[in-house]
């Protein structure tokens, strides 16, 4: 038995030489993906957050039952997000619409997830009522290093030197502030921050969800202002990291806020250096015309995930961007009625829907040459 299992050592050892000898390159894939969870929120109330009406007895009737089947349905979408490519998952999945660690927790407990060994990052947030961004990441993949949070920064006349969430510090390290400063009339979510590293490179990864669309264009470009802040001074702290940005942006790709607060290009050839930024959606939502969610049936496409220009290029000695893609698997949809052909959400037009999300989720993919 000893000498079988050493013969055939010997004999993928110069299987392995003959292809190198051939020149032959062998590459890894790794997934990174975001998905809005459309108000994840567990049955109790959390002091100081306006969560009434998903408790028991809110408009909602938030129970047991809803909370649960909630529970399965978001974690069969996570479960499988990346896994017909890659068998392990995802290295990392940033999420919008969670109410706190709590539901998070409760996710990994479910039959889908337990197994994964995933990790949370989370930090409590401002937000009114609650709902916050999180990411769950697979530690066999991403080696976690740190994290913040990073708070969003209304314009205040009153208070001219109020500007941005962080600052650096004399090494030009990045540190959030603890405190809200300015206008805090319409608090808001802030960036969390996800630094590691994949395939032993450095990244520094940014979920986020920018204020509705019923707040107006100028919040939403006052986040991509915020947000390229603090994407150059990641670039100054770690020049080379990679800069992955990805959320609910509650804009389409040429919305101002992305096009040009966030300054992100259309095609690859305009990215010019690591500062620069790529968008790969825009094709996907004016050529293919496939979105994440649906507005009077028109698809808008929010959620997205950018990144910068150390990911462009066709050196796969590091690791590079290969494509993106929506994940839309049938039973996510709605089949009938008056949202047919949209996202099977959680509730319409006050009825339960015993759904998933309103949102659809999004995944890229990169990949490395292996040595």
């Amino acid at each position: 038995m000893k000498k079988a299992i050493f013969t055939l050592a010997l004999f993928c050892l110069a299987l392995i030489s003959a292809q190198a000898q051939k020149g032959e390159k062998r590459y890894a894939m790794y997934g990174v993906a975001f998905y809005n969870l459309e108000n994840l929120f567990d049955t109790i109330h959390d002091e100081g957050k306006n969560d009434f009406e998903y408790l028991p007895d809110g408009a909602n009737r938030w129970g047991t039952l809803k909370y649960t089947h909630k529970l399965r349905n978001m974690s069969k979408v996570l479960s499988e997000l990346c896994r017909d490519k890659l068998p392990g998952g995802p290295a990392f999945i940033g999420m919008s619409e969670i109410e706190n660690r709590r539901v998070l927790e409760d996710l990994l407990k479910q039959p889908s997830l337990k197994n994964t060994g995933w990790r949370i990052v989370h930090e409590d947030g401002p937000d009114r009522r609650g709902v916050e961004c999180a990411f769950f990441y697979n530690p066999r993949i991403f080696q976690y290093e740190s994290h913040m949070l990073v708070p969003y920064y209304y314009k205040d006349p009153n208070q001219p030197e109020v500007d941005l969430g962080f600052y650096t510090d004399r090494t030009g390290k990045v540190i959030p502030y603890k405190e809200l400063k300015g206008d805090t009339t319409h608090i808001t979510r802030g960036f969390l921050v996800m630094t590691g590293r994949l395939a032993g490179e450095k990244v520094h990864a940014i979920v986020c969800h920018w204020p509705s669309r019923f707040a107006g264009s100028p919040v939403r470009e006052r986040a991509g202002e915020q947000v390229c802040a603090l994407k150059n001074a990641l670039l100054r702290q770690d020049p080379g990291a990679h800069i992955i940005i990805m959320g609910d942006m509650n804009d389409d790709p040429e919305n101002k806020s992305l096009s040009v607060e966030l300054g992100c290009k259309h095609n690859q050839k305009d990215v010019k250096g690591d500062s620069d930024m790529f968008n790969p959606w825009w094709d996907m939502l004016y050529k293919v015309g496939q979105g994440t969610l649906m507005y009077n049936g028109k698809w808008n496409l929010f959620d997205q995930i950018v990144f910068n220009g150390t990911l462009i290029g066709k050196d796969r000695s590091t690791l590079k961007y290969l494509k993106c893609e929506v994940f839309n698997r049938s039973y996510l949809f709605q089949s009938e009625g008056r949202y047919k052909g949209g996202p099977l959400r959680t509730h319409a037009g006050g009825t339960w829907l015993d759904g998933y999300s309103d949102h659809l989720p999004t995944c890229i993919y990169l990949v490395k040459e292996k040595k």
